[in-house]
Formats: structure tokens, C-alpha cells, sequence
């Protein structure tokens, strides 16, 4: 049996050819004649007492055939490390021995000690394996089962495309800021692919890309947040040793809020004879927004949407399933309570994702106009179709009662824009457009945060800094009256 010490030897296979014993450390070949060892026969091993089994029983460590004595001794020094972890600790000391065990017997090398040591000091049982990246981010998702639909479909999206493909092989502990680094390389690599094959003359290599979409930076953030969440839960694992979220130090150029730009008649001319539109996020001058809703006025059963958003900034999904019963009309007040999220197509009915999101807006005289008109025409429509009649309780319904899907709400925005000769928006512009409208109204950035449903003023403020054209012009004005020593410009107090 092998001491507590430890021991290195070189053995051979030969035998004795009497008996048919192995000769084992006494072949007389694994000496040179001057006593020295000969490099060109036997092999080195070490073995080293372990602690006992569980169930008290003895057994060592032992590993043969290694090419020199120093791999001998070294590996020797890095079991006697590996147990020397434990500082004696009787329950550590068998969960490192039986993993030191494992690996001799599986023919694997050792344990790392800088990865047991991060496991003894984390309290985590040595012999657990770590999941790889791929195993832990399904077992995340799976477990947050109050997950809103849109967020879940997100995540797991991100999850399917990117994180599993790149990422998932590597053990979660292994897990490098580097790699989720070159995650991103590579992605942008597939970027500049399909950018190349769309410029190409040749139709193949066009077609090659067909369907295939750029990621966005704000995309690769998103991306980046969803490993960052998934991590943070592994951080907080006891049995897991991951103690660095390493999404958190994985490098993105930053990327700036759109904040949108407003229509100005320079920009649509300019618009009209390059057809480039100047930004990602485009809004409406007050009289643009007026020449959609005169058009929008001839299609019945969308203009008291289209009017409820451009007036008081609901998102889509919102005022698509906004129940009649979330509606006052006597108070002038709509409590937003439910969205209906698009997943592909499939639609799903789910609360605002957070606690801003649940608010209520109050509406002005000329929309509760609007919205009376339109539940009257409704009710005569309900009465026409009798038993066919669909009672969804919905706030805005197609002929027979049933809701409108999200798309086809998009759709119809678009072409009725285009219908009314308007630059291009889309129908989230219209929520962008009523944020800047109220703001360049003078009404009192809390109240318009807290309308959008937005967390904090300081998005509404940052997001929505892009007054309209006939605002700025007020504000320079006003500066230059300051330099030509006119009278300071007094604010009226927000009430």
C-alpha cells in the first residue's frame, strides 16, 4: 500500500521467463550498468495514499506509464494539492478523493486546483459537474415560468440563434468574456457576408442571402443582456461555481438611444429625390399627423385606434386589446391593464411587463369625441350581425366583432400613409409623435413619463429631446433676444 507520502517508481512489462511473474520495478533493464535509469526502457508512475471511501474503506491514487520522472513526481505534488485543499475537512477530503478517483480511473487529467480550490470555497461538492452553457440556459429558461410571452419568446430566441450556437459547448464555469466576445466577431462577420452578397451583380449570390437580416447593435445588446440574466442566476447558485458574471465584461461599442427626428419640409424634399430616410426613428410634424388622421377618417374601424395613438401614445399591442371595460368615457380616463403580444403570428393576451407599463391615461375632450362615435357605430354593427357576432369585449373590432391582429394593424397604418402622400413613419411613430407632442405642448415631463408608461422621466426626457421644428425656433429666438438685451423670458409655473 502506497504511504500518505506518496511515492514515484518505473516499472516494465517484462517477465520472468521462468516463472511468467512481472518483473515489474526489478527488471534489471530499467538501469543503465553505471546506475543511472534508462530512458529507453519502462515507464514512470507515482501513487499516493488517499483518504478512505465514505464507508471507511482504504484506496490510492495511482497512475502508470507516464514518460519521465518529473511527470511522475509532478503529478504526484498535484494530488497531494488537490487533497491538501480540503484542510482536513473529512467530508471535503472524500468528495476530492473520489473525484481525483474518477479522472485516474477514466484515464483524464487531474483537476485543475485553481478550479477545485473556487469550489471548496464556495461550499460547492467538488464532484459536481458543472452544465454546459447550453444545459444551464435551457434549465434558466425553464425555470422562470412568470416570464411575460414577448420577454420568453425573446429570450429564447436569442438562446436558439446565437447563445447556444456559439456559446453552448463551453462548461458555464469556463465561460470567458472572450468568447461572448467572439460571439459578437462572428456575427458581424455574417453581417458584412450578407451586406457583400446584397450589393453583388450576381443573382445567385443575392439569392444565397434572401431572408437572411443584418443584427443590429441594439439586437447584440439585447443579446448581450439576455446571457447577463441567465448568468446573474448562476452567480447566485450555491451549487454552481460561478462567481464573475462575464457578460457584464464583454465589450459592445455602446449604442445611443434612437431619439427621433421630426419631418421638416427640408428633409422631406430632400426625402423625395434621394429616397433615403435621414433616421431610424422618424416623427410627424403636428400638421402631418392631422393629414394621416383626415385620411384615416374614411376607414371607420381603424381611424378611433389610430386616433387614440397618435393623441395619447398607446403601443400597439395595447390599444389592440384594450377591453371596453378598461374604458370610461363618463371619467375621460383608460386604464391600460392588458397588451396583446405578437409571437411570429400566434398572438398572446399578457400584462404590461412592468409595473410603469400598468398605468392610466386621461383622455381630452376631442378624443373622447372620437372614441363615443366609434363605440355607437360598433353597437349598430353588433346589432347588424345579430348571432354572428363575436364578443371579444374589445375596444376596436373588425366587422363581426373580433380583434384586430397587430400586423395587419401595421399594415393598414402604412397604407394609408402612403395613401395621404405622408413620409414614411411607422406606426410606433405615431406613439413617438404624441410623446413629442405633449412635451412641445408645455405639458410637465412626470405626466407624459408616467402617460407612456415609461420607468423614469429621465428616458422621456433623453428619448424625446427632438422638439419640432416650430418649438426650436421659438427657444433660439427667445436666446437672441437675450444677446440683443431684450427681457429675460419668464416661465410660467407648471400647475
Amino acid at each position: 500500500m502506497a504511504s500518505r507520502e506518496g511515492s514515484t517508481f518505473k516499472r516494465c512489462g517484462c517477465r520472468d521467463e521462468a516463472t511468467g511473474r512481472a518483473l515489474g520495478a526489478k527488471c534489471s533493464q530499467l538501469k543503465r550498468k553505471g546506475g543511472g535509469w534508462n530512458p529507453a526502457h519502462g515507464a514512470w508512475a507515482f501513487q499516493y495514499e488517499l483518504p478512505p471511501t465514505a464507508e471507511g474503506g482504504r484506496r490510492q491514487a495511482r497512475r502508470v506509464g507516464l514518460a519521465s520522472h518529473d511527470q511522475a513526481r509532478e503529478g504526484l505534488e498535484h494530488v497531494k494539492a488537490l487533497i491538501g485543499l480540503a484542510e482536513k475537512d473529512p467530508v471535503v477530503e472524500v468528495q476530492i478523493a473520489d473525484l481525483v478517483q474518477k479522472a485516474l480511473k477514466q484515464r483524464r487529467p487531474l483537476p485543475e486546483v485553481e478550479e477545485v480550490r473556487k469550489k471548496v470555497a464556495m461550499s460547492v461538492d467538488v464532484r459536481t459537474e458543472p452544465p454546459t452553457v447550453a444545459v444551464w440556459l435551457a434549465e434558466w429558461l425553464e425555470g422562470k415560468p412568470d416570464l411575460a410571452e414577448g420577454t420568453r419568446a425573446s429570450y429564447a430566441g436569442h438562446i436558439r440563434k446565437y447563445l447556444v450556437p456559439h456559446l453552448g459547448r463551453l462548461r458555464v464555469d469556463k465561460l470567458q468574456a472572450r468568447h461572448a466576445e467572439a460571439m459578437f466577431a462572428q456575427i458581424e462577420e455574417a453581417n458584412v457576408h450578407i451586406l457583400e452578397c446584397r450589393e453583388s451583380d450576381d443573382a445567385r449570390v443575392k439569392a444565397s442571402v434572401r431572408g437572411q437580416r443584418v443584427i443590429s447593435l441594439s439586437t447584440k445588446h439585447r443579446i448581450r443582456a439576455t446571457l447577463r440574466s441567465a448568468l446573474s442566476d448562476a452567480v447566485r447558485r450555491p451549487d454552481l461555481p460561478v462567481s464573475v458574471n462575464i457578460a457584464s465584461h464583454a465589450r459592445l461599442p455602446s449604442c445611443p438611444r434612437k431619439r427621433p427626428l421630426v419631418w421638416t419640409p427640408d428633409r422631406v424634399r430632400q426625402w423625395k429625390a434621394d429616397g433615403v430616410v435621414p433616421g431610424e426613428v422618424m416623427v410627424w410634424t403636428p400638421e402631418q399627423t392631422r393629414a394621416f388622421l383626415s385620411h384615416a377618417r374614411k376607414y371607420r374601424r381603424l381611424y378611433a385606434m389610430f386616433h387614440l395613438i397618435a393623441a395619447k401614445g398607446l403601443r400597439r399591442g395595447e390599444a389592440v386589446g384594450l377591453p371596453w371595460s378598461n374604458t370610461r368615457l363618463t371619467d375621460g380616463q383608460v386604464d391600460i391593464r392588458v397588451q396583446m403580444v405578437q409571437l411570429a403570428w400566434e398572438t398572446v393576451t399578457s400584462t404590461p411587463k412592468s409595473a410603469a407599463g400598468q398605468r392610466t391615461i386621461t383622455l381630452d375632450t376631442d378624443t373622447i369625441k372620437v372614441l363615443r362615435a366609434w363605440k355607437r357605430f360598433q353597437n349598430e354593427a353588433r346589432l347588424q350581425a345579430g348571432k354572428d357576432w363575436q364578443d371579444t369585449g374589445l375596444a376596436f373590432t373588425r366587422q363581426d366583432g373580433t380583434g384586430w391582429h397587430p400586423a395587419q394593424v401595421s399594415d393598414w397604418f402604412l397604407r394609408i400613409s402612403r395613401a395621404a402622400g405622408l413620409p414614411p413613419i411607422t406606426l410606433h411613430g405615431l406613439r413617438h409623435g404624441a410623446a413629442s407632442l405633449a412635451l412641445a405642448a408645455g405639458t410637465d415631463v412626470k405626466v407624459v413619463s408616467n402617460e407612456l408608461g415609461h420607468a423614469t422621466t429621465h428616458f422621456t426626457q433623453d428619448t424625446y429631446q427632438s422638439v419640432f421644428p416650430d418649438v426650436a425656433k421659438a427657444a433660439a429666438e427667445a436666446t437672441a433676444s437675450l444677446l440683443r438685451g431684450g427681457p429675460v423670458p419668464v416661465k410660467a409655473p407648471v400647475p
